[in-house]
């Protein structure tokens, strides 16, 4: 996102883009002795502030945007290292239950420390604009993060994405970004993805880059039938849509054969009854997004079996290229294309192939320059040979819905994970599988607050327990109240325990908020 491409009075950065880009560049180049430092597990005191904003196009209510926000609590754990200082940024206060709840989650740490340690700053502000722009629009408050900040050549900032609005805060924060410079915004893009997967030798689906106007969608769309008569169906997907929300489906089963008379008005008319991913988008909105992002159109791989894995990377400051996951991804929505949670590891029949590819695009960015947390999202299908065929569709150049279930396990644990054994191991040696949902919806659970969880999971004796590292963490606890909306990580040392503790976890749900529910006799005066 552009702080142009908005229609608000944000204060100006007094400096030509050139003169931002170069302060950008020094600022990023402390990155690399911090890194170093928390590599070699100095004691030097650290801060790290936390803005998990959506600086995206997305459609959410205020709380949905307060429960993505605190979605990245699990950073409090880095609060187990005792020189860390932790300044976490939301659009509305935090319940303190929740806080305490993650505060109790450290490890071999005192919760009185950990608390001075923690700074927690709400902006006040329940307006669905991204919190970054929150932030930028109130030049005192971000004076008021940067004095929490006692050293700033010792700190960085944490986003969610990387857009122009959060290298502004990090300028105006005088820190450095943990995260993919902006100028590198395109290899994120639908368009960019396909131009370096083809680059760098990676399958993906047959399809078009760089299209603005729904008529070209439609000539593509033929082009795309003339080299696979059998294409069933495809998928139009907007440059810069997130977990789905910017993809249409368009049928193309029983159309006259490719160049046949008649071809082009039946596309013509696939395409103007195309089924949008999030439900509130119009073919209208469509076009004109389209014509101001941009977008792409692909076949849509179906097969036997069809998956849709993941493969998480990272590059450090010191330009190392680190495989850190591999994740199942969980899909719904209209067409199967929303992320709604994830399992890991991924299948070990297909994982050690997908990340091979994947490791190619991450050596690629690394070679550019890119910085940060990312992943490439793969299709996979078997084929009649019994084995799998994989497609990379997708590189978000940003944390996602997978990034903070792993790195939960991952503080909680200090386990590592091996590539190419495909598994997880804490350090007691035992394996560590998860089950993670952030769309745990059901109307009853308005009925439920935090506390109530908080309770109700001790109670039934799920909450995650530190002796034999298993059990749930849940997370998005305050989209209950308005949108009967919970997110859960279930940790198990083999995928049918995650799953089991999982389901344990639901009807732990369900049968609180049933009883909550429940008929009940009126006081009597």
């Amino acid at each position: 996102m552009d702080p142009r491409d908005l229609d608000l009075p944000l204060p100006p950065l007094d400096m030509t883009p050139a003169e931002a880009h170069a302060r950008f560049a020094e600022l990023q180049a402390r990155l690399v002795p911090l890194w170093r430092s928390m590599r070699d597990f100095t004691q030097d005191e650290q801060t790290i502030v936390v803005v998990a904003s959506m600086s995206a196009d997305m459609a959410v209510t205020s709380s949905e945007m307060q429960a993505y926000e605190e979605r990245f609590l699990f950073l409090l754990l880095l609060l187990r290292q005792p020189a860390a200082r932790l300044v976490y940024v939301t659009s509305q206060p935090i319940n303190p239950a929740v806080i305490e709840y993650y505060l109790n989650l450290l490890p071999g740490v005192v919760s009185w420390d950990a608390k001075r340690r923690l700074h927690l700053v709400a902006v006040e502000d329940a307006t669905v604009k991204p919190l970054t722009v929150k932030l930028l629009e109130r030049p005192g408050l971000i004076a008021r993060i940067r004095a929490l900040v006692k050293d700033p050549r010792r700190a960085h900032l944490v986003p969610y994405n990387t857009t122009l609005l959060e290298r502004d805060l990090a300028l105006r924060l005088g820190i450095p970004m943990y995260g993919a410079d902006p100028k590198y915004f395109d290899f994120g893009t639908k368009t960019g993805c396909r131009r370096l997967f083809a680059e760098e030798g990676v399958a993906h689906p047959l399809g078009f880059e760089g299209l603005s106007t729904l008529e070209e969608v439609a000539a593509r769309i033929g082009e795309i039938r003339a080299a696979r008569p059998r294409a069933g169906a495809a998928i139009v997907k907007l440059n810069e849509g997130l977990s789905g929300e910017g993809n249409a489906f368009v049928d193309l089963a029983v159309l006259p054969a490719p160049g046949a008379p008649g071809e082009k008005d039946a596309i013509a008319s696939r395409l103007a009854a195309m089924r949008f991913e999030l439900g509130s988008m119009t073919r209208d909105d469509f076009a004109r997004k389209l014509s101001a992002r941009g977008g792409v159109v692909e076949e849509r791989i179906a097969g036997r079996d069809f998956r849709s894995p993941s493969v998480q990377l990272r590059v450090t400051p010191l330009g190392e290229i680190e495989v850190l996951s591999t994740h199942d991804q969980v899909l719904g929505g209209p067409s199967g294309q929303s992320f709604l949670g994830c399992r890991f590891p991924a299948d070990v029949e297909y994982a050690a192939a997908i990340t091979r590819d994947a490791a190619k695009i991450g050596r690629r960015l690394a070679k550019e320059g890119v910085l940060g947390r990312f992943a490439i999202d793969f299709v996979v299908c078997r084929n009649e040979a019994g084995g799998w065929d994989h497609y990379a569709i997708e590189i978000n150049l940003r944390k996602g819905g997978t990034t903070h279930p792993f790195l939960t396990l991952k503080f909680l644990t200090d386990g590592v994970y091996d590539p190419e054994a495909v598994v997880f191991r804490a350090p007691s040696g035992r394996p560590k599988c998860f089950v993670a949902n952030d769309h745990l919806h059901n109307a009853r659970y308005r009925s439920l607050t935090p506390e109530l969880v908080l309770e109700l999971i001790s109670k039934k004796g799920i909450h995650f327990d530190q002796t034999r590292q298993t059990g749930c963490v849940f997370h998005m606890m305050c989209a209950l109240g308005e949108c009967g909306r919970i997110g859960v990580t279930a940790v198990g040392e083999s995928h049918a325990e995650a799953e089991a503790m999982y389901g344990r976890a639901v009807a732990a749900l369900d049968e609180e908020a049933a009883a909550q529910l429940a008929a009940r006799p009126v006081p009597k005066s």
